[in-house]
């Protein structure tokens, strides 16, 4: 496959930097892919072509959080606006919002979709359920400076936070007390728990780790050649991507920790990046406004990638360059 070229595909559509990105797991209709942007409307797309499905109008200010339920069926964003909605992903009506005090900077879903976590400026988090009030039914107090993103983990036995106090928080939801923190030389700029749940992937300045997230020990360690911004683990954690400063995407062998490729396609600043639930793909989002699809194996026919194979010698073997819109 070394014969081949990564070619990005080009989600287009918002018109400001795009600052965060959440997948679906599969279901009957495939996965789907739900991106933050300044410009206050996230949008909905299918997850393995980027084909834009919808955006949910009605954030007054920059969204900086989204995420989607398991099967698709709801969807959750965090703004500027000081608000937190939550959206109806078949329709794109808004369903219900959440007043806070201060910017809301992550949005997530517990597993059963009936627990809504935010984190804010506020320097709170808080748990609403989506089946009462508008009202928090849990408040945590313990960060010291503004919350980047917050999750639930464990099976929804706990909550993890990273905050620009350069503290990752585990929390019990049902007291709401801080229950281990974990301190870093620089802010942990994403946070993410894998899909079963055994691994928490941190980058902090120029590195990525990774941490079991039972016994909260650091498994792992890699120094990236920038300032990270976003990493994310493969399913079969055998290699992990991430993105920061440079504009480079970086694919890296995650038991050797060596880079196995880089890439340029943004013209800014990587702010996040997830691998596909089915591990075959990772979107990114940019400073450049755009979000960008990459193949996890260069050279398969999958999505909208078509392996071209035409008679002749090897150099005639490519890919053909497609932009999704």
């Amino acid at each position: 496959m070394s014969s081949f070229k990564q070619t990005p595909l080009t989600c287009s559509g918002h018109t400001r930097p795009v600052v965060h990105l959440d997948f679906s797991d599969n279901t009957d209709y495939g996965y789907f892919l739900i991106s933050a942007c300044k410009d206050g409307k996230p949008m909905l797309r299918q997850g393995d072509t980027g084909d834009w499905i919808g955006t949910f109008e009605g954030h007054k200010g920059a969204v900086w959080g989204v995420a989607l339920n398991k099967e698709a069926t709801v969807a959750a964003s965090g703004a500027a606006d000081f608000e937190a909605k939550i959206w109806d992903a078949k329709t794109g009506g808004e369903v219900q919002s959440f007043q806070h005090k201060h910017i809301v900077k992550s949005v997530n879903f517990s597993r059963d979709s009936v627990f809504l976590a935010t984190g804010s400026n506020e320097k709170l988090l808080r748990i609403f359920d989506l089946n009462k009030s508008a009202e928090a039914v849990t408040t945590f107090n313990g960060h010291t400076s503004g919350i980047k993103h917050v999750m639930f983990f464990q099976n929804d036995r706990r909550i993890i936070s990273c905050a620009d106090d350069k503290t990752v928080r585990i929390w019990d939801p049902l007291s709401g007390q801080e229950i281990h923190k974990m301190e870093f030389s620089a802010i942990p700029t994403s946070l993410e728990v894998s899909r079963d749940e055994s691994i928490v992937t941190i980058a902090h300045g120029n590195c990525v780790s990774f941490w079991n997230a039972e016994s909260l020990s650091k498994v792992n360690e890699v120094t990236v050649p920038t300032l990270v911004n976003t990493a994310s683990l493969h399913r079969d954690k055998t290699m992990f991507v991430c993105g920061g400063e440079d504009l480079k995407m970086y694919k890296f062998d995650y038991t050797t920790g060596k880079e196995i490729e880089s890439f340029k396609g943004h013209f800014g600043p990587v702010h996040c990046v997830r691998f596909s639930p089915d591990g075959e793909l990772y979107a990114s989002g940019s400073e450049d406004g755009t979000l960008r699809l990459w193949q996890t194996t260069i050279g398969k026919t999958y999505g909208l990638w078509k392996c071209v194979d035409k008679v002749g010698s090897p150099q005639d073997l490519h890919q053909q360059e497609i932009t999704a819109i």
